[in-house]
């Protein structure tokens, strides 16, 4: 065992993890990340910054944002979780991910620290985040946040601008059981005088958003008031659309994710350069705005997002988990045409589970399987959930067992989905 896997083996067992253990390790409130950054001369107000919230699709906005702005000739710091292969795709600059090293020594310096304060996986992470772009000089960080936003550990910063994507149910065991009440804990990023963009304009939230920004004096905008999409093309390559907004006027956009979620994620970032753009708070060009969303993948490396890895079967993976994000997956496969569809399922145990299962096509076969972590939910446990709303199918010691054994049938489309952890256990050998 190296000495990096060392380190991170004792932070995940000496710290409370909530990608491991789910609610018991969350520590909501600002207390202990405020404590970690005064120790280290709060290092967050070393950069600028831009503050990512929502339901689903702030992981693809954040490295759309970044790869805007990397190919405006920024040094770019991007801070997501969870990972899906290495904890070091966390922290990147310019899409390279954290040096291991650098985690070790900064975990050597500063564990005294750790032992005092007892932070948790998440604050400890964030922490290392802000210090390792301080220290590398970053000219912009954008920083997503873990969970909520109003006491989620990222919400120290004071951040050029905020954006928040969509809010649909997803920890409602923390965040609470309505959209108002997510959305009010989204809503916790908006600052004073800080420009905020909303996604997608939601009828459950709209004043939810509109009363925090007037009590902050923030301007807010919603994407689809400033900006039109149109005629989205999918393809194997990516997607392609059509868009017209006040600033730059009508243009095509290409993306090398083809998702359908991804063009709301799309208008919602452009509106956001638009805003920072026509406040004078960071100037783009259009030009560069297309080049960072083409080149997303390469400047950021960003996967598990409609991820084909082959065709004929078509065999695809997306992280989605939750029930907004889940239904607009299948309603993509549907477009496929798919005559004999397989579904690989692997789900966490402290979701909704009965709520996203009512979604899923009872004339698909399944695959029921889990991610080895701790908080997924037994594969035989899901196939009895599944089998209460008519889906039925085989169980897999694993999701590799699972796509090869999908592979051995006559199914012309295998999809793979229910958990970020699931995805980041497929091994890319076929």
């Amino acid at each position: 065992m190296t000495r990096f896997e060392e380190v991170i083996n004792f932070l995940y067992a000496q710290l409370p993890v909530f990608h491991r253990e789910g609610k018991k390790a969350y520590k909501p409130g600002l207390g202990n990340i405020e404590s970690l950054s005064a120790q280290l001369g709060n290092p967050h107000e070393a950069f600028k910054s831009l503050h990512i919230a929502g339901t689903n699709g702030k992981g693809s906005s954040s490295h759309f944002m970044a790869s805007i702005l990397q190919e405006h000739g920024y040094k770019v710091g991007l801070y997501t979780s969870p990972h899906l292969k290495s904890f070091t795709e966390r922290i990147k600059i310019n899409g390279q991910e954290i040096d291991k090293q650098w985690i070790i020594d900064f975990f050597d310096k500063y564990q005294p620290l750790l032992n005092s304060i007892h932070p948790s996986f998440f604050e400890w992470t964030v922490i290392m985040a802000f210090q390792y772009f301080k220290e590398q000089q970053v000219d912009f960080a954008i920083i997503e946040t873990g969970l909520g936003g109003r006491l989620d550990s990222t919400n120290i910063i004071h951040p050029l601008g905020c954006f928040i994507t969509n809010i649909g149910f997803d920890h409602q065991d923390i965040l609470g059981d309505s959209l108002t009440l997510i959305a009010g804990e989204k809503a916790g990023i908006i600052k004073a005088h800080t420009p905020i963009c909303i996604s997608e304009k939601q009828e459950e939230t709209i004043a939810i958003f509109q009363a925090k920004a007037n009590l902050e004096h923030a301007n807010l905008r919603f994407a689809s008031d400033q900006v039109q999409v149109s005629d989205p093309e999918f393809t194997k390559a990516g997607m392609q659309l059509e868009v017209e907004t006040n600033t730059w006027g009508k243009f095509t956009l290409e993306s090398p994710y083809a998702g359908i979620y991804q063009v709301n994620n799309l208008r919602g970032v452009i509106a956001w350069c638009e805003q920072l753009n026509e406040l004078g708070i960071i100037p783009f060009e259009l030009p560069k705005i297309q080049a960072g969303i083409v080149g997303c993948r390469e400047n950021t490396m960003l996967r598990g997002r409609w991820e084909i890895y082959q065709e004929n079967p078509w065999i695809i993976s997306d992280t989605g988990h939750n029930e907004s994000g889940i239904s607009i997956i299948l309603e993509q496969v549907k477009r496929y045409e798919p005559k004999q569809l397989t579904i690989v399922l692997g789900m966490v145990a402290d979701k909704d589970i009965d709520r996203v299962l009512k979604l899923f096509p009872k004339d698909a076969t399944y695959l029921f399987t889990e991610a080895h972590n701790p908080r997924a939910l037994k594969a035989d446990k899901l196939q009895e959930m599944a089998s209460r709303h008519g889906l039925s199918g085989h169980l897999a010691e694993n999701v590799n067992q699972a796509i090869e054994h999908a592979r051995n049938t006559n199914s012309d489309f295998i999809l793979i989905t229910g958990s970020t952890y699931l995805v980041a256990e497929i091994e890319e050998t076929f």
